[in-house]
């Protein structure tokens, strides 16, 4: 049966306006603001141009916070996939007590990342926090883990990677459950004994399609980090731990020119577009779909 137009128009309408009025209006609005030297509550702005985006290339805080981006979306990224996917499989490979694992590893994603980083803000601190009070029992030295400079942005990606792998974990298990048991049983009775060569050879490229998605969240969820840098540390000590989303809040919010802060904005939504569409293009041709 073909779908008319007018029927085809009532059914994908009601999405496309609220895709236009939530995602393409807002985008537009910053894009122009971007070209303008506009102040918060200001009445009157002035059309600058491409000045906002040449100032970029100057601005220390903007490069220094897009390496830390980087660097944490890098950390982050991989460090949650691996233990996602390594406490999937444990998961899987055991069934008692398996509801009681998925939902301790899944409990960080669904709490407030605020709230938590309040309790990690105890835990890490310098004095009387439970993390040094562990490592002194083996006589190392405690750590100022939020105030050194070369050991906070670890830190927060400590944080970011707890919170992050329950969710990696959960989609991992989806991709599990679609792996046909008769493959893993085909592949015992052809000599794949070993579970390291199981894992490569069998686990890991049907798990092509789902490697993909689960990527594609975590590093974009990684670089939209902002809640745990604006609570525990402001983006310092000396900018260690400033991100582009603080950047941005700062630009806008705390200094109130809101036309520099659009550009960053658009140089932001700008990465993630084409890191994502990179990200796809590369693995989507070492993914194999069922």
């Amino acid at each position: 049966m073909r779908i008319k137009h007018t029927q085809l128009a009532l059914l994908l309408g009601p999405s496309m306006v609220l895709t236009v009025l939530l995602l393409v209006l807002p985008l537009f609005i910053v894009a122009v603001l971007s070209l303008t030297d506009w102040q918060f509550g200001a009445n009157t702005w002035n059309w600058i141009g491409l000045s906002n985006y040449a100032e970029l290339w100057q601005d220390d805080t903007f490069r220094k916070s897009f390496i830390n981006t980087m660097y944490y979306l890098v950390m982050v990224s991989v460090g949650s996939i691996v233990i996602g996917l390594g406490a999937a499989l444990l998961i899987e490979s055991h069934s008692s007590l398996r509801a009681f694992y998925r939902t301790a590893y899944f409990m960080p994603v669904a709490s407030t990342l605020i709230a938590m980083a309040l309790v990690w803000q105890f835990l890490m601190h310098p004095s009387a926090g439970f993390i040094n009070q562990v490592i002194s029992w083996f006589g190392l030295v405690p750590q100022n883990w939020l105030k050194d400079y070369n050991l906070a942005l670890p830190s927060l990606a400590v944080i970011g990677i707890w919170q992050m792998s329950g969710l990696a974990m959960v989609m991992f298990m989806a991709g599990l459950k679609n792996i046909p048991t008769e493959l893993r049983h085909a592949s015992l009775l052809d000599g794949m004994s070993n579970p390291i060569d199981r894992l490569f050879r069998l686990t890991l490229p049907l798990l092509g399609p789902t490697t993909l998605f689960v990527v594609t969240v975590c590093a974009i969820r990684s670089l939209q980090v902002f809640d745990i840098v604006h609570v525990l540390t402001s983006g310092g000590p000396n900018k260690a731990t400033e991100v582009l989303l603080h950047t941005i809040y700062n630009e806008g919010f705390s200094f109130f020119r809101m036309g520099y802060a659009s550009a960053m904005t658009v140089i932001f939504v700008a990465c993630i577009f084409i890191f994502t569409l990179v990200q796809q293009a590369g693995m989507d041709k070492r993914t194999h779909y069922a």
